[in-house]
């Protein structure tokens, strides 16, 4: 994280799994501007707006004892009310893996845990502009993925918590706020462009020895 500072204070960029075309993983992936939930008896299919990226939740299933470890781990939900709770474990470590877009690193014993709610406009409204003061983005007036000015619906709130043992001395909290937004749905993909303009190295595009059908 510190070589990661002194690239950043140089006016160059670091990888990270987003700029480097792999999966995000989770919590990473928060930092995308848009989901859609897909809602099915049995599961929650979830898909982003960059690189197709899509994670499938169990619903009301426990973890297997034994988890293969995955690029978005292994979730499973349930509703607490009119909350939908995913408990996901099991998440892969790869070359660029980073909890967050600072490159912290995380540890198999990551665990994390989200909580979907609907929230009224008003809250949304209040959530969105403070996180466009705070953090530069999330939030700003005129972005693409603002809502429209006329909607004066529900808002979808996340709320997660992120564990690790390996890397943090305790369990820390954060929100994403999605406002409903009436434009299309755009293809974002990183691989069809890694090349970084002359100014950084190509992306690292995943690639494998032999194809894989």
């Amino acid at each position: 994280m510190k070589k990661h500072a002194e690239m950043s204070l140089a006016g160059v960029g670091y990888p990270s799994p987003r700029n480097q075309c792999w999966p995000q993983g989770v919590p990473f992936i928060f930092t995308n501007f848009a989901v859609q939930l897909l809602q099915q008896p049995d599961k929650v299919t979830m898909l982003y707006d960059e690189d197709h990226e899509v994670r499938r939740v169990r619903m009301n299933q426990p973890h297997p004892a034994q988890v293969t470890p995955s690029w978005y781990g292994d979730s499973v939900g349930h509703y607490e009310d009119d909350t939908l709770v995913i408990d996901t474990i099991g998440l892969k470590i790869g070359p660029y893996s980073a909890v967050d877009q600072y490159g912290t690193p995380f540890t198999q014993a990551l665990h994390v845990v989200e909580r979907y709610r609907l929230i009224d406009n008003e809250a949304a409204k209040e959530a969105w502009e403070r996180g466009g003061k705070e953090n530069g983005r999330g939030g700003g007036i005129g972005e693409t993925w603002a809502p429209a000015p006329s909607y004066k619906g529900k808002a979808l709130q996340l709320q997660y918590t992120v564990e690790d043992k390996g890397v943090f001395t305790t369990a820390w909290s954060a929100t994403k706020t999605y406002r409903r937004v009436f434009r299309d749905w755009p293809e974002n993909v990183c691989a069809e462009n890694p090349h970084k303009y002359g100014t950084e190295k190509d992306a690292a595009v995943p690639t494998a020895d032999k194809p894989d059908f």
